[in-house]
Order: C-alpha cells, then sequence, then structure tokens
C-alpha cells in the first residue's frame, strides 16, 4: 500500500516539478523579450506581471521535488551529539511540520479565493489585467502536492530504519 501511494506521490511531484519547469521557461522568453524589446524601443508590455506570475508557478512547482530530493534548508549541529531516537523523532516532527505548514498555504489562499468571490471581486495584475484566481489555484494545487508529498515521506520515516552514519 506505502509503495502504491509512494508511485502515485512520485507522479504528482514530477508533474508539479514539470509544471514548475515550464513556468521557468515562460519566464525566461518573456524577459528575453522584453529585454530585446527594450533594445529596440519596444519593450514587452505586462512583462512585470507576467514574471511575476510565472515566479508563483517556479516556486510553487519545484518545492514538491526540492523535498523529495532533501533540498530544503536543515541545520544537523546536534545530530551527532543527541541519540539515534531523537534524530528521527525530529526528522518525523519536521517532516509533519513542513506538511501542515503547506496545508495552511492551500487552505488562505483558497480562502482568500472565496472571500473575494463572495464579493464579487475578482482580484487582477496591474499592467495586463490577468486573472489571480488561476494562480492561487495553482498554488493550491501544487502546495496540496507537496503537503501529500511531506505526509507521506514522514509515513516512510516511520516505518522504516534510519541509516547509521559513520564516524567521520
Amino acid at each position: 500500500m506505502l509503495r502504491w501511494l509512494n508511485k502515485g506521490a512520485d507522479g504528482l511531484i514530477s508533474l508539479s516539478a514539470l509544471v514548475g519547469t515550464l513556468g521557468l521557461l515562460a519566464e525566461v522568453v518573456v524577459i528575453l523579450t522584453d529585454v530585446v524589446g527594450r533594445y529596440f524601443g519596444v519593450p514587452l508590455t505586462g512583462a512585470q506581471d507576467l514574471s511575476q506570475m510565472a515566479m508563483v508557478i517556479v516556486v510553487f512547482g519545484g518545492m514538491a521535488l526540492c523535498d523529495k530530493v532533501g533540498g530544503h534548508i536543515s541545520v544537523d549541529l546536534f545530530e551527532s551529539s543527541m541519540p539515534t531516537w531523537a534524530n528521527r523523532l525530529g526528522d518525523i516532527l519536521s517532516t509533519l511540520l513542513g506538511a501542515l505548514i503547506f496545508l495552511g498555504i492551500a487552505w488562505t489562499t483558497y480562502a482568500s479565493i472565496a472571500q473575494m468571490r463572495g464579493y464579487g471581486i475578482i482580484l487582477k495584475t496591474n499592467i495586463i489585467a490577468l486573472p489571480f484566481d488561476w494562480f492561487k489555484g495553482a498554488i493550491i494545487v501544487m502546495s496540496l502536492i507537496t503537503a501529500l508529498g511531506m505526509i507521506l515521506r514522514a509515513i516512510g520515516l516511520v516505518f522504516t530504519p534510519r541509516p547509521r552514519r559513520e564516524a567521520a
């Protein structure tokens, strides 16, 4: 069962990373077009809006993959002086805390969309009036994927033995 869940989560994480990659490519194209356009006196209208929204996709698209490969910042100053069970508990709790944070991001973003729709307001970017809702939806989906990946990693930490570190 855990293997099946991990395989499904890996597929979602790969999809999220692909979306982030496409956001990065869009960012590069927008900036390149704007810079070349400025050289010829015709900058890309809305380049700032497009860049900001592409950055949302890049950051949240890559977050699940970053967690999967252990790319988040971690400090292990006391790891060698603590017992194995305490290190393991710290790993599990920090992973669950990360999942809780991403669930919170998803929930507050959803609440923001619901509140604005309740008021009949559709927020848009300043220059080209690009609606925020699509990008907020992407934040919700990719935050949920990241949280799912973290929860599955915590479950994996509970049920698999921690490898022993060799003394340096």
